[in-house]
């Protein structure tokens, strides 16, 4: 079977490049190209008797972007597969690409081997992507790690969640009340709160804290 190919990019270079690495394969033929995405929305829909496969697709194009055609594709061609091929792989342009539809998303630096491979597997309804793009989606679904509190930080935590005072605090670790409250800023910034009753709180929703303990 041969796999149909529509390239989509604002470069005719890109475009002329992309053409020469497909064209070049046995089971793939590249059946048009398109400047834009509402150029390649319309060379879509003139073969929407099945002659489009794959949509290598760039991102940040003139008139229409990649993301505002990959929604629309899904829309209108859902049987088609479109593969994000471009320079960018910040999360501005990777999640919505993704959230879109994309079934891929790769960037322009691939090797062709991998190029090639990932054209046939997004014909199969395979999701590939990129190692950077791939790091980048397991970032935000596992969302930033929380910082560690110092064990000093861990005592100043404890003996403000038992009523202490910065002053009572600095007495009771032999320390001046300027650094306890250095401490408590610290604490405030990993913690990701604003004030002291927040930060207990959040201590013990982190395990950081026990009832009756310090």
């Amino acid at each position: 079977m041969t796999v149909k190919v529509l390239i989509v990019d604002d470069h005719p270079v890109v475009r002329d490049g992309l053409r020469g690495v497909i064209d070049g394969e046995p089971d793939m033929q590249v059946v048009g190209e398109a400047g834009d995405g509402a150029e390649a929305l319309a060379r879509v829909a003139d073969a929407a008797d099945g002659g489009v496969d794959v949509v290598l697709m760039d991102l940040r194009m003139p008139r229409m972007g990649g993301v505002e055609a990959i929604k629309e594709l899904r829309r209108t061609a859902p049987s088609v597969r479109v593969l994000v091929l471009t320079t960018f792989d910040t999360d501005r342009d990777v999640l919505p690409a993704i959230e879109a539809g994309a079934t891929g998303y790769l960037l322009k630096d691939t090797p062709r081997a991998e190029l090639l491979r990932a054209v046939r597997a997004a014909h199969r309804g395979e999701a590939v992507l990129s190692p950077a793009v791939a790091g980048r989606l397991m970032g935000q679904v596992r969302g930033p790690e929380p910082e560690v509190l110092s064990a000093r930080e861990l005592e100043v935590l404890a003996l403000v969640a038992a009523g202490s005072t910065n002053r009572e605090t600095a007495q009771k670790l032999f320390i001046s009340e300027a650094t306890v409250k250095t401490h408590l800023l610290h604490i405030y910034a990993k913690l990701g709160v604003r004030d002291r009753a927040s930060a207990v709180a959040v201590g013990y929703q982190r395990g950081l804290l026990v009832p009756d303990g310090r």
